[in-house]
């Protein structure tokens, strides 16, 4: 932030974009250059019995729209205040309901997983803490604008976009429960969607073998990951008690859709699951997925990435494909996967109450990758060819 002894032809000389310069006259008082405006500032400290409170930046007016001489006694004013202890930033409560308030309401419209709560607390209590207990209606657009622009080049721009998709959210709750809001300042904002992700093809005869040099645990989870396309909370998430083999159903509680999934197993995962819980039968471990390394007591990210192995994301893609290439219908195939079907029907499917249907279509993804790696074993040893010729 340059000092700088303000005059109006200085002013006029700052170039856009340039940033916040500061006054050396009036203490507090800023001009800041955005691409495409400049207007003048405050920005001070608030202090309450020799504490340090919060530090407030209070937009003023633009430079075309007022002149220096103004610009500073407003920012002598608003110090003032400041130096006091009050923050000119923070609305009256008889305004209407706060962020704070809005969030807690939001949360509670509908059962969100804990994941999902602990973002949305997070993004308001960190990145948003100046602004939590103020009245949603004082936040303007150029405010949004400001916190957005300031977060994208301090945080980046997932952060940015990330938060700011928070706040729509939270607002949007707001404007359904306080009658005196009329408009969603974020919604004025261009976002960006995001970039599509792009997963290369899978050559299962090598990922049969990458599997295999595996420990046990970490062989059995990646193949179980894609021979059932789960959702890493879903397929991490499983215990002991959520296999039932006699049924051949594997159960996911921690579905993004909420209830939880039954799984039809196919043969192969049947087989490969049943040994698995006797193997591990000894270590006395609810889950599926032990791992002694954890504080959970079970395997909570798959780190192969190194070794060429998808992550658990890329595995859905992955069994996506092979599911149309099984010829396993959208529908089925969707609902094995744990996704809702679209439209107003698609409410009226119930996963759980198809299992035995779905079943098939689930052994027609496994027989095309299991028949990759019968196709790897059955290959001859050239080396042990060569060496009898």
């Amino acid at each position: 932030m340059a000092v700088l002894s303000l005059t109006e032809s200085r002013i006029r000389d700052l170039p856009l974009g340039s940033g916040i310069w500061r006054d050396e006259q009036v203490k507090g008082l800023l001009v800041v250059c955005h691409a495409a405006t400049k207007t003048y500032a405050v920005q001070g400290d608030v202090r309450r019995n020799g504490r340090h409170i919060r530090t407030v930046r209070v937009k003023i007016d633009r430079v075309d729209r007022i002149g220096l001489r103004e610009a500073r006694n407003r920012a002598k004013a608003i110090m003032s205040q400041i130096q006091s202890g009050v923050d000119p930033t923070a609305g009256p409560k008889e305004t209407g309901i706060t962020l704070l308030q809005a969030l807690d309401e939001h949360l509670q419209e509908k059962p969100f997983r804990n994941a999902t709560i602990d973002s949305y607390r997070y993004n308001v209590e960190h990145y948003l803490s100046r602004y939590k207990n103020r009245a949603v209606a004082d936040l303007s657009r150029a405010e949004v604008r400001d916190i957005y622009q300031h977060l994208r080049s301090s945080k980046g721009q997932p952060t940015a976009t990330g938060v700011m998709r928070t706040l729509r959210a939270v607002i949007n709750t707001a404007l359904r429960l306080d009658e005196t809001l009329t408009s969603n300042p974020v919604t004025f904002l261009r976002l960006p969607t995001p970039a599509s992700r792009h997963v290369d093809e899978l050559d299962l005869a090598e990922w049969w073998e990458k599997t295999e040099v595996l420990s046990p645990i970490r062989r059995d989870l990646h193949r179980a990951m894609l021979l059932t396309g789960a959702r890493r909370a879903s397929i991490l998430g499983v215990k002991r008690k959520d296999v039932d083999l006699a049924r051949g159903v594997l159960i996911f509680n921690h579905m993004k859709t909420g209830g939880r999934m039954l799984f039809p197993m196919g043969t192969f995962l049947r087989d490969m699951i049943a040994q698995r819980l006797k193997d591990d039968l000894p270590f006395n471990n609810p889950w599926l997925w032990p791992s002694p390394a954890s504080g959970k007591g079970c395997t909570t990210e798959p780190k192969e990435r190194k070794r060429g192995l998808p992550s658990p994301h890329e595995y859905r893609h992955h069994a996506r494909t092979m599911f149309i290439a099984a010829g396993v219908p959208y529908a089925e195939s969707a609902l094995l996967l744990g996704q809702r079907l679209p439209g107003a029907s698609g409410g009226y499917v119930h996963a759980e109450h198809l299992v035995e249907h779905l079943r098939p279509h689930a052994q027609a993804l496994e027989n095309r990758i299991v028949a990759a790696r019968a196709s790897t074993m059955q290959l001859p040893d050239m080396t042990e060819a060569r060496d009898a010729a």
